[in-house]
């Protein structure tokens, strides 16, 4: 079998997360599977697997799963210390039928508490630590689980009031059952940057028809060079990445630590081909670009999306590899949607490059992209209109929520909550979130891309509307040393409108489980510090 054949399947079938790693195993059982941490769920499994072991323990985990009374049709809230397990976990409960509900580590207890409320007594799979609570935060021992859950399931230890999945190690195997095309079979959850996250519901037809457009991309990689991996495993995104690189027979490398001399010290080990991480780690990651162990060397293909990707990252990036060719594939979309748009940038051009043009429609069979008017004018630059994505790979509702979904649906289009205009190529410009819109700024992702162009001592800078209603930049820098005043005032000539910055530093962003800065919760913590100094 053929990892080609196996994906024609799954374009008929549909994805079936829990039957992806024996389909894998199948084309070839041999590739190897690398972490740079434990299994929490299987501490004596090691950091390096074949991807038959991979589907032996997935099948293993399925079948304790099923020892401890989880059946099909049920929901299982996978809630735990961010582990690739997670997603092992989650493909074990698709296995037996049940519909793996993946909510990042990221979230606080009352989130938690709230969308496993809305789910309506899941059975809880989590780990003692999330019970306890991590330092500085409240655990889940907090909220009265034995009126919010069915049952709740920890992967190794002992804790009161749960039971744990090592009590059933060596449990008999469970035959697949294989949930049906258009119902749900994975939910996963937004990443929350307006309030509490929806969930969203994926359908095995809406995750196999994700892997279209990025089945393509993948078959620019001529060798069998790793795949690295560093994104929540808790992402609809983390589907297609392991079952792209699985039916691909890559080599794949699972990173959980994204400190930079981590970073650094797995990719000269491992010398991945691909690679595809978070924005804001790849940001990060920038000044590994000037490390003597040459990290990126070996690099091919640089791959993002979750949120917008400053030229400058992309270019110091590329710079960085030594591979005839390298390029940036950013693509642009969200839970609901899928990959929408994408575009490639080079290391010739990166640099220079307008960050705002998101890219193209991707070849035939992928999603369908419109800007539609906000005020009867034809969207351009300087009256952008709301982006609107349509084709099969859309999220099938938001769970218990559908007025909510249904209010962002018109037909077969989805409103993505973004604006942004099409130039004259058909190029896409994404230039906000509307609800992060500020008056006279065209563009606040714009302005970013520029001064963080300018400025390499910026670790970050977020334009957030400040308590008149002004656009105020905030900015962290590199060890968050003070930033220069004469060097922001040369920097920012272009842009007579902006506030005066304010410099924090970096740990006090708030973000999202994905690391995209929560511009609201920013903008009222600047109102905060105006309102009480001290």
């Amino acid at each position: 079998m053929k990892g080609s054949t196996v994906y024609r399947s799954i374009q008929q079938r549909g994805l079936h997360l829990g039957l992806l790693p024996q389909m894998a195993a199948a084309v070839n059982g041999a590739t190897p599977i690398t972490l740079d941490h434990d299994l929490d769920a299987l501490p004596h499994a090691g950091r390096r697997l074949t991807v038959a072991q991979f589907a032996d323990a997935v099948d293993d985990l399925a079948a304790r799963l099923w020892a401890a009374g989880v059946r099909p049709g049920e929901h299982l809230v996978v809630h735990k210390s961010a582990n690739a397990d997670i997603w092992m976990l989650g493909a074990a409960a698709s296995r037996i039928g049940a519909i793996p509900v993946m909510l990042s580590p990221a979230l606080d207890a009352a989130t938690v508490g709230a969308l496993i409320e809305r789910v309506g007594r899941p059975t809880l799979l989590t780990d003692t630590r999330t019970l306890q609570g991590p330092q500085g935060r409240q655990g889940l021992d907090r909220l009265p689980l034995a009126g919010l859950t069915r049952r709740v399931l920890i992967v190794a230890g002992d804790h009161p009031g749960a039971q744990s999945l090592a009590a059933w190690a060596g449990a008999p195997r469970v035959r697949p059952v294989i949930r049906p095309l258009d119902e749900a079979a994975v939910i996963t959850h937004t990443s929350g940057t307006t309030g509490l996250p929806k969930l969203v519901v994926h359908t095995p037809r809406t995750q196999g028809i994700r892997l279209v457009p990025q089945w393509r991309l993948l078959a620019l990689m001529r060798r069998k060079d790793p795949v690295a991996i560093h994104i929540p495993f808790v992402h609809s995104r983390m589907v297609a990445a392991m079952s792209l690189a699985l039916l691909k027979e890559l080599p794949i490398l699972l990173l959980n630590d994204s400190d930079p001399h981590s970073i650094a010290e797995q990719f000269a080990a491992h010398r991945p081909g691909f690679v595809e991480a978070l924005p804001n780690s790849l940001m990060d990651w920038e000044d590994l670009a000037a490390d003597p162990r040459r990290p990126f060397a070996s690099v091919k293909i640089f791959s993002s999306t979750f949120d917008a990707i400053h030229p400058r990252t992309m270019s110091r990036l590329l710079n960085s590899s030594e591979r005839p060719g390298a390029l940036f594939f950013q693509i642009y979309g969200q839970s609901e949607v899928g990959p929408a748009v994408g575009r490639a940038y080079f290391r010739t051009s990166a640099h220079k490059a307008n960050g705002r043009c998101v890219g193209w429609a991707m070849p035939l069979g992928a999603a369908r992209v419109r800007v539609v008017s906000r005020d009867g004018r034809p969207p351009t630059q300087d009256n952008p209109g709301f982006i609107e994505v349509a084709w099969a790979g859309l999220a099938k509702t938001y769970f218990a929520e559908q007025d909510r979904y249904a209010a962002n649906r018109n037909g077969a289009w989805w409103r993505t909550g973004d604006v942004g205009y099409r130039t004259r190529l058909g190029c896409l410009h994404m230039l906000d979130r509307e609800v992060d819109m500020i008056e006279g700024i065209t563009s606040s992702l714009e302005v970013e891309d520029v001064v963080l162009g300018r400025l390499p001592e910026l670790s970050e800078l977020v334009v957030v509307p400040g308590p008149g209603d002004e656009p105020v930049p905030v900015i962290c820098t590199t060890d968050d040393t003070p930033l220069d005043p004469a060097r922001w005032r040369a920097a920012v000539t272009d842009f007579p409108q902006l506030a005066a910055p304010v410099q924090i530093p970096q740990a006090e962003l708030p973000r999202t489980a994905t690391l995209k800065v929560q511009r609201l919760a920013l903008a009222d913590h600047l109102h905060q510090r105006r309102n009480d100094p001290a």
